[in-house]
């Protein structure tokens, strides 16, 4: 018992350490930008309150383990910006590594559980995975929206891509979807994001 406990809290001591990953993006006000844990409650809380607009009945809660621990990851991997193409080249095996070793401090059956939370994220073959994402793209841009264009401008993004990485929201919400097509069209409108 002693040593599950160890592994346990030896696990939550190390994801401490998502506090101090800063993401490109900035908190809604513009002061600064957000630390991953910031990024994962966000999203936490958008799955309770949005989860009406899906498609289909997805287990929020579900949804919630899913968007608390999909970044753990970053960790070890780092954050990597969503339109960063040479930065994403090995994204993906960085970020299998460090689950292997971020899921391989916790007991056996705690990390099978959330080890395959983590899989079923990044498959996005789920229903529950595929509204994860739907939040995971969506809160940028909403900041994105709030900071007058934020990340975007710093980085120079265009409407297409912001288009093509929002794609997933229409899929498995056709009424976020369309919010989402809204803001894009009105930070264009606006001069905060390049046609």
């Amino acid at each position: 018992m002693l040593k599950r406990l160890e592994q346990q809290i030896g696990f939550v001591m190390e994801i401490d350490k998502l506090k101090h990953i800063y993401r490109q993006n900035l908190v809604a006000d513009g002061s600064r930008r957000e630390n991953d844990v910031e990024h994962s409650w966000h999203l936490a809380v958008m799955a309770v309150i949005l989860q009406e607009y899906c498609a289909q009945p997805v287990d929020v809660s579900k949804v919630i383990k899913m968007v608390l621990l999909h970044d753990l990851v970053e960790i070890d991997a780092g954050d990597t910006f969503a339109y960063d193409v040479k930065a994403a080249f090995d994204k993906e095996e960085r970020e299998k590594a460090a689950a292997d070793r971020l899921y391989g401090l916790l007991p056996s059956d705690q990390e099978e559980e959330l080890r395959a939370l983590w899989d079923e994220f990044e498959a996005r073959e789920t229903p529950e995975a595929q509204f994860a994402t739907c939040l995971d793209r969506m809160q940028p841009l909403l900041n994105n929206y709030h900071t007058k264009g934020g990340t975007w401008q710093t980085h120079d993004v265009r409407s297409d891509e912001v288009r093509k990485r929002m794609e997933p929201i229409g899929q498995i919400s056709p009424t976020l979807g369309a919010y989402v097509e809204s803001l894009i069209e009105d930070s264009v409108s606006q001069g905060i994001l390049k046609r």
